[in-house]
Parts: C-alpha cells; structure tokens; sequence
C-alpha cells in the first residue's frame, strides 16, 4: 500500500492509536478524524491492535491499517515500518508512551511532521508511571523538537510551556463533542429508580479515576442517594470489596462497560468526576452537552476552565457539594445544553484544520 494510493494523490495524515479501548484519549482521536479537511488530507488510522469497542466508531471513509501487535515494545519497529512506507505529511499520536519513541524515530519518517498531543497534566499522570523519571526526562528532551504539541487546556499548556515546549510549538485544542448525536443518543434519559439523588461516574476502573474517592463520598450521603459507576478495569475487585465493606451494595451500582453512556448521564442529577489526574476529561464534556451538572476534583485537569462545573476537593466537600445538588424526577426529554461553543464540532474543525495545514509539507 503506497501514499498515493492511500490518498489518491492528496496528502496523508496518519494519527496513531494503541488500540480500540474504550477510553476518553481514542473517542477524542475518532472525532478528529471526522474533521479532518477532506478536499485537502486524507485521514489515515494506525493501530498497533485494532481491537476494542470502538472499531465500530471509526468514521467510513478512514482507512484503517492495523498492525496485530499489543505491546508497543514489538510492535514499534512494525509501526515505524508502516509509517517509511506511508510517507504521512503529518503524524498524529495522543498518548505519551506513543509519542516519545515517534519523536525519537523522527529520522526515520521521511520528513513527516510529528503533531503530538497530551492526554493528561504531565505534572500528575507522568508522576504515576513506571520509570516515571524517564518518561518526565525523555518528554523534557524530545517534547520541543515536535512541529506541535497539543494541550487541552491553558493549565496544561503552561505545563507544557515549564517543560521547555516553546511557545511557538504550543496550542490549545479543545476535545471536539458531537452535541447533536450525544443528545439523540441520550433519547429517553435513564435514571435509575426511586427517590433520592442520583448520580453517575464514567471511566475505566483504575486508580486514576478515583472511583474509590465517590464509593467512600456515597457512604456519607442520605441513604436514598443512588451512585452508577460505568466502566470496567482491573480495579473492578478492588472497587467491590470497598462497596461490600461500607454496607453499598443496593446504593451504587457497576454494571460495567456502556459504550454510550448519554442515556445514563441525561438521567442523572450530576456526573461526579473524583479523578486523581485528567487531560480534559471527555465524559464531563458529554454530561454538559446533555445538561447534566458536573462535580470534578481539582486533580481532574483542565476541567476547572470549564464553566459551569463546580470543583470540590475529595472528601467533605466533595460530599458537601453533592449534597447541594436537588434531586429531580426522572426527566421527560433531556435538559438544555451546558456545554460552551468552544468544544462544538464547527468550532473544532477549523482550529484542528488550521493546524494541519500549519505543519503541511507538500510533497511532489
């Protein structure tokens, strides 16, 4: 498969993805590539494992080259190999453990212009890793020499700017949201039975997401108060032995992995984010465009820059302001938007346009 081929004469944009799970950083890839320019790139999917629940979410007219390899430590040499031969203009990768070795193989990509985006806060999610030091260090070292590194939010961006980024190689792209979908998606709203808050978290169950943060704040709330946490991880044991030990188990509820979890959000009286680290968590976005009200830690990245989500530490006022909110009846239709015009599609699609075409090689 030759460049021309995959793009019949226009230029490529490879963006590069480890897999189809679920989370927040490959929704956000998939909607980019819906508003990629087509009349002038030819958006391109790489996956090291093309497995996961949101094969199914890959817009029609994007091809996908997957390259059968779940670890990245065997699959690199095939992925840099793909990429030689694609000959993308621009190459574009979310995830840090993806982003270093690209950046560190540039001289083997044929000139591709590298666009490499933050998922996280580096200050709080690099911290977490295994060889943190190394990521911390190798990001310090590479990060600059990208033709852009894209933040999620002006917080994160002067992280970024602190790692020695310049300023020039630096923008702010917010996470795109289909609002008209997500609002069809969420036709009826769901809202689980009886009186009494309800409240619901979205993610995978790992430590990051804090979900053990809400299962403790939930003990403290009325007893009509009803908790459903969506999502499924290896923290899934550890989550139900704390719900079994604080006497929960008809007061939150895990019923695992909804791949559109709209119905679930429009239905609630808030969604609680109790993150420990985040980028620009996609699942508060979703819950405004469906006018769900949004309870975030301060951890939980550039959230905070969002009006109208309000931010309560963990613990008693985390529980205080859930205890604010007013417990409604299981609406009829779903609530007026929240969600601001900077994350729309229409918004995003020129910023991420310009972008490309910013970093643009033409090649001849």
């Amino acid at each position: 498969m030759t460049a021309s081929q995959c793009a019949g004469g226009r230029p490529v944009a490879a963006f590069v993805l480890p897999s189809f799970a679920g989370g927040g950083a490959e929704r956000v890839t998939l909607n980019l590539l819906r508003l990629v320019d087509r009349t002038a790139l030819r958006p391109m999917l790489v996956v090291l494992d093309p497995i996961g629940p949101l094969s199914a979410a890959v817009p029609d007219d994007v091809p996908v080259l997957g390259l059968g390899h779940r670890r990245l430590r065997t699959g690199l040499p095939r992925l840099i190999a793909a990429l030689r031969d694609l000959r993308p203009h621009a190459v574009f990768s979310t995830f840090t453990y993806l982003n270093l070795p690209l950046l560190a193989a540039r001289p083997l990509l044929r000139g591709a212009r590298l666009v490499v985006r933050e998922a996280n806060m580096p200050s709080e999610s690099l911290a977490t890793l295994r060889f943190s030091t190394a990521f911390q260090a190798g990001c310090r070292w590479l990060y600059p020499g990208a033709d852009c590194v894209v933040a999620t939010s002006e917080r994160m961006r002067a992280e970024l700017r602190s790692m020695g980024v310049p300023a020039g190689r630096l923008c702010v792209l917010p996470n795109p949201v289909d609002v008209d979908n997500l609002r069809q998606a969420a036709v009826p709203p769901h809202r689980h039975p009886g009186p009494g808050l309800r409240l619901v978290a979205v993610g995978r169950l790992v430590p990051a997401k804090g979900f053990d943060r809400l299962i403790e704040a939930t003990a403290q709330l009325p007893k009509d108060a009803h908790c459903t946490i969506l999502g499924e991880g290896p923290e899934r044991p550890r989550l139900m032995a704390a719900i079994a030990q604080l006497g929960l188990e008809q007061r939150v509820a895990m019923p695992g992995f909804v791949a559109t979890p709209a119905r679930w959000m429009a239905g609630a009286d808030a969604l609680v984010l109790p993150s420990r680290y985040e980028g620009m968590p996609n699942v508060a976005l979703e819950a405004l465009a469906v006018g769900t009200p949004v309870i975030a830690t301060p951890e939980a990245g550039g959230i905070a820059e969002v009006s109208p989500v309000t931010i309560a530490p963990a613990g008693r006022q985390l529980v205080d302001a859930i205890k604010g909110l007013a417990a409604a009846p299981s609406p009829a239709a779903v609530r007026p938007c929240l969600l601001p015009q900077a994350f729309r599609l229409e918004a995003v699609r020129r910023q991420v346009n310009d972008l490309l075409s910013a970093v643009e090689t033409v090649r001849r």
